[in-house]
This record gives structure tokens, sequence and C-alpha cells, in this order.
């Protein structure tokens, strides 16, 4: 079973992807937002993956994504940003910062799967 953290600053949100990844196999490991994520991601902690939502307080996803490739990235896991906003320039923006994939809202389980087995994540 490989660890995925959630990012995102609904609870409802988090607990809809928990349930879906669950269902496909992997532990769920939950964050608010892009700077208790880097916190999680700091603590050591094995993560095969991120799935991160761009609009968030404290810290949003794209400057999570900044400062998470510029500390990691050697060896950074991918990173799926998902959120409601599909413009080009959002898409851009978030690949050109490192994203490995990029997800719309809402989303199902496979949608999902098909997202982290592009990843390399079973």
């Amino acid at each position: 079973m490989s660890a995925v953290l959630v990012v995102d600053d609904s609870g409802i949100i988090r607990s809809a992807i928990r349930r879906i990844l669950e269902s496909l196999g992997h532990v769920v490991i939950e964050a608010p937002d892009g700077a208790q994520a880097l916190e999680v991601c700091n603590s050591g902690q094995p993560i095969a993956a991120v799935l991160c939502d761009i609009d968030m307080p404290v810290m949003d996803g794209l400057t999570f994504l900044a400062q998470y490739q510029a500390l990691y990235r050697e060896r950074a896991v991918p990173v799926i940003m998902c959120t409601t906003h599909n413009t080009f320039d959002r898409i851009k923006g978030a690949m050109s910062l490192g994203a490995s994939e990029y997800i719309m809202k809402p989303f199902d389980a496979e949608i999902m799967s098909e997202k982290l087995a592009a990843c390399g994540v079973r």
C-alpha cells in the first residue's frame, strides 16, 4: 500500500478523496493547506504521491508546489494538482512549476486511478 498526501482546505473534499483512495488500496495522509503539507513532507513520512488543491488559505497549492520542488527536486514524488479551474493558464502554470498531472473536480475513482497510474503510483 502506498501513501498519498491529500492537501485541500475542505474537510468534505478530503473525506471524499480519502474514500476514493482507500477504495484503490492507498493509505491517506491529510493536510488542510500547503504549509501543513510541507510539514508532513519534512517529517520524513514516506509518501508515494501528493494530490493538492490550488485554491487554499495560508499557503495555496501553487506556492506549495514551488516550495516542494525547490526543497525536494531530486527526490520529489509526483504531485497531482486538483481544482475546479480548467483554464489553460492555470494548467500551464502548475505544469511549469513541476506538477506531474492535473485533475478536475469533481472526479471519480476511475479517473483518480488513471492519474495515479500515469505517475507510476499503484
